[in-house]
């Protein structure tokens, strides 16, 4: 989806998309990363902060109403007010019966021009974690979680069937020509090498539209940011399943086949064959020499 200026014009739109995804057969729904405003991150402003609400609280009980009415599961990313100066990135999951199901707060935290996060958000202390679903068991990271192979394989063994990334990212307009293709190409393969890896399915859900970070009656300085959408689904074997396009609000839908998972983990069995007992360096920042692993897997 596009964000505009106005948070509450950005949650009547989602709305009206969940409600075209549920009647096209959606059981389960994941909305872009911080669809309510513009991607504001794009300059650190403390007046910002007033964006941020509780978890439980307003956004949440609006959608568990939309998801006790259409009986669908709903993944809506939040900017959580947690206490006086301790805010998240969190995603919050609202069940078919209107619950609250559970929250995953977004663990990396990044800080580059544009993309000033870690001015606004703590990092999660959650860990990573899977969902009950009607199908079987989901989890969802946040978008620059879907850089690291370590988060998708914790909550692929926590039983998570689909992974989602609710999303913002997109080119500054200065490197599209050069690096635009090239940033996409690696976003994409890296949350299908998630797929691979795992052998479940993986969906990065992200925004369209240039943006200017527009809201509280100003915008950050700057050319803006080309948000490039491109939402995916990807099997278990990194197969495109269902891809949108860089430019239009669209609603994607992608079937979850349960049978292929299966099938796939039997004939390409990566889970089976890890050496756990090898991998006690994956704890440290950087191996400044290559460990000796003893019988505990730690480096000696």
């Amino acid at each position: 989806m596009s964000c505009g200026p106005e948070p509450e014009q950005n949650m009547e739109r989602a709305i009206a998309h969940v409600r075209e995804a549920a009647k096209q057969g959606a059981e389960l729904v994941c909305l872009p990363e911080l669809f309510q405003t513009q991607y504001f991150c794009q300059r650190e402003d403390t007046a910002l902060f007033e964006l941020a609400e509780p978890i439980p609280g307003p956004a949440t009980e609006r959608l568990g109403e939309l998801t006790r009415e259409l009986k669908i599961t709903l993944i809506a990313s939040l900017f959580e007010r947690r206490a006086p100066g301790v805010y998240h990135n969190t995603a919050a999951i609202l069940g078919p019966n209107g619950e609250l199901a559970g929250i995953y707060r977004k663990m990396h935290i990044p800080d580059d021009p544009l993309y000033y996060e870690k001015f606004y958000f703590t990092p999660g202390d959650l860990g990573f974690k899977a969902f009950d679903a009607d199908f079987g068991k989901f989890g969802t990271l946040v978008c620059w979680d879907q850089w690291y192979p370590e988060g998708a394989r914790l909550t692929a063994l926590q039983g998570a069937e689909v992974l989602f990334y609710p999303t913002a990212i997109g080119w500054h307009p200065a490197e599209k020509d050069q690096f635009g293709e090239a940033q996409y190409d690696a976003w994409q393969t890296i949350q299908r090498a998630h797929a691979i890896a795992n052998g479940v399915y993986v969906a990065g859900v992200n925004r369209v539209g240039h943006e200017h970070g527009d809201i509280l009656g100003n915008r950050a300085a700057g050319p803006g940011l080309e948000f490039w959408g491109g939402s995916f689904l990807a099997d278990p074997f990194g197969r495109i399943v269902a891809k949108a396009s860089h430019d239009a609000e669209e609603i994607l839908l992608g079937e979850i086949d349960l049978a292929l998972l299966e099938d796939t983990r039997r004939n390409w069995p990566f889970l089976r064959d890890r050496r756990i007992d090898a991998y006690g360096g994956i704890t440290s920042r950087f191996l400044d020499q290559a460990p000796v692993s003893g019988q505990d897997g730690e480096p000696k």
